[in-house]
Order: C-alpha cells, then sequence, then structure tokens
C-alpha cells in the first residue's frame, strides 16, 4: 500500500516498516546473524525446524521495536542485538506453540511447522527457543531487562490460556478480549519497546513511554489482525482466511455483531461458534453479518482509537528519523492489508 510521510505529507511506496529496515539495516543483519547463530543446535532436528519457520519471513516487527528504541535514544546498539533476538525467539516460540493448540496447516504462505515436523517436535522446539531467548537475557546481565522480557513471557502464556478459555462463548466481553489481546500479542509488543531505553541510560519515564507505545501499537495491531481474517485474501495473509471464524474465537467484529444480532443471526452464532457445527458457506454469511451491523468497519475504528495512543505516548520521546518512522508505524498498523 502507499504510505504518508508524516512530515512531508508526501506519498511514499516505502511502508514505515520498509523505512525502519532501511535505518537500521545493519543492526537487522546482526539480528538475523545472531538468530542463526543461536538456533543452532547439536540436535539437528532443532535448527532444521526453527530455520523452517524463521526463514519464511514475517515482518520481523518486535525485534525492530527493540533495535528502534534503543537508536531513538542512543543506547548501545550491540546489547540490543541480543535483546532484539531475544524477543524474536520468544515470538517464534508463541507461533510454535499456537499453530500446534489452532491445529494450523498454514504459516506465512507456507505449510506449518507443525503440519511439516509434527505437532511434538513443534512444541519442543519451542520450547527450546524460549530457552535460548532466556540464555540471552541472561547474558544482558540488567535484572529490570530480565524482569520486563520474562514477565512478558508469562503474560503471553496467561493470555493464550484466557483465549482458549473463551473460545465459542457467546457471552465474552469486550473487557475480556481486550485481556487477551493484551496478553498474548500486546506485552511483547510492550516488553520489546521498553527495554530499549532501559539499555540507554536514560530517565525511567522513557521506559514509561516507549512500553505505553508498544502496548497500544500491539492492541491496535491484533484489532486489525482480527478484522484482516475476515477481509483479506489467503494470499496477502499468508493464512487461511477464517481461521477465526473456525476456530471460535470471540474477536471485537464477532463480540459487537453479537450484541446487535437478531434472534436468527444469535441462533446461527451459537451453532457455528458454541456447538462448533459449521459449513462451508458459513463464513461468507458471518462475514455478511459484520457487514451488515458495520463490525468490521467498527473494529478498524477501534484499532484505531489505539494507534493514536500510541502516538499521543511517542509525543514525549525525542525528535528523530526513529520516532517519525514509529509515529508512521502506528497507523500503518491498522491500514495495512496483511
Amino acid at each position: 500500500m502507499t504510505a504518508l510521510n508524516r512530515k512531508t505529507g508526501e506519498k511514499t511506496s516505502q511502508s514505515p516498516l520498509d523505512r525502519l529496515q532501511s535505518l537500521l539495516e545493519s543492526d537487522m543483519q546482526a539480528v538475523n546473524a545472531m538468530i542463526v547463530d543461536r538456533m543452532d543446535s547439536p540436535v539437528p532436528m532443532i535448527p532444521q525446524l526453527a530455520g523452517y519457520l524463521i526463514a519464511a519471513g514475517g515482518k520481523r516487527i518486535r525485534p525492530l521495536m527493540t533495535l528502534a528504541c534503543t537508536a531513538m535514544y542512543d543506547g548501545d546498539r550491540v546489547r540490543a542485538h541480543r535483546l532484539a533476538t531475544a524477543v524474536e525467539f520468544i515470538h517464534t516460540a508463541t507461533l510454535l506453540h499456537d499453530d500446534v493448540v489452532d491445529d494450523s496447516d498454514e504459516r506465512r504462505g507456507q505449510k506449518s511447522a507443525n503440519e511439516v515436523f509434527g505437532n511434538e517436535a513443534s512444541v519442543l522446539v519451542g520450547d527450546f527457543l524460549f530457552s535460548r531467548a532466556f540464555q540471552l537475557m541472561v547474558e544482558d546481565g540488567n535484572l529490570h531487562v530480565l524482569k520486563v522480557l520474562s514477565d512478558a513471557a508469562a503474560i503471553i502464556a496467561q493470555g493464550e490460556v484466557l483465549q482458549l478459555s473463551i473460545q465459542g462463548n457467546l457471552d465474552t466481553t469486550m473487557d475480556q478480549y481486550l485481556d487477551v489481546i493484551k496478553g498474548k500479542t500486546a506485552a511483547l509488543f510492550a516488553a520489546a519497546c521498553e527495554v530499549g531505553p532501559l539499555i540507554s541510560h536514560t530517565d525511567a519515564n522513557a521506559a514509561k513511554i516507549a512500553c505505553e507505545y508498544g502496548m497500544n501499537l500491539g492492541i491496535a495491531f491484533q484489532i486489525a489482525d482480527d478484522v484482516l481474517d475476515y477481509t483479506s485474501t489467503s494470499a496477502k495473509l499468508g493464512k487461511e482466511v477464517g481461521d477465526d471464524f473456525r476456530e471460535g474465537k470471540m474477536t471485537a467484529p464477532v463480540i459487537m455483531a453479537l450484541e446487535k444480532s437478531n434472534a436468527d443471526e444469535r441462533e446461527f452464532w451459537k451453532r457455528t461458534f458454541a456447538d462448533r457445527e459449521q459449513t462451508d458457506s458459513d463464513l461468507v454469511r458471518a462475514t455478511a453479518i459484520m457487514n451488515r451491523h458495520g463490525t468490521l468497519q467498527k473494529g478498524l475504528e477501534m484499532a484505531r482509537s489505539y494507534a493514536q495512543k500510541a502516538r499521543e505516548a511517542l509525543a514525549e520521546a525525542p525528535d528523530s528519523p526513529f520516532r517519525a518512522c514509529l509515529d508512521d508505524l502506528a497507523l500503518y498498523t491498522v491500514e495495512r492489508e496483511s
């Protein structure tokens, strides 16, 4: 998609993510090299399986957040490489575990790791990557950094369990949904951003600013992602469209649609979500119901409100090309197509 430069107002073909990648190219090269080095193991299946998922690409948003928030406060780039690698390992481990729990057969446009290597191997290699992440945190030697990232790892697990516990529950509230996405997605965004100022010898308020930015960015990202599950295409999304529907996940547009549904529509949601009785045409009908009540658009509006909160938090950060990219990224997160 065409992005808008915040300062000049000019259209550019480069997304804020692309611009961050360009600004941090040498740093990301160092992180990618460290990822390859640290996922090595004398057990051949570990680098093979981990490498399969990592080689598939992905936006690398979370490690970029660590690098950008460190650079924004002129922090130690070498330490940032180590912590950005830890952040990516935590994220990759959760993807491996998620695909097993969700019985996914596609990830980033190719067969999921559990589909290729099996559930058992995916879970165990996920555990290995979590362990590698903690080794990297300990090597950094900062207890505050260790606490931030280890707390995030625990919160992610809690968020995933909470999501599982409300799956198919038509009485799920928006507050419960927000608790899920704050845990499973936004907590790692927040931690990835917060550790940058923590290794930059700046004041405590800088870490608070970065954490608040990351938390709101992560919430906006996940709400937009949940809308894209009904509006995008498999080619753009890198996974099967409608996975959330098939798994009975209670997301923002569904919860909003339930609030407005008539008796017939509510019976449809009960059959497809609570009773898990679905036909091939049900996804089309679910999308039509959400479009009828405008809840997909309302979901995007909700995501935009959190993106704006992220931008407001960032307003206190020092002016720099990194801050400009992060500011633009907040809006891009909602307007993206994949």
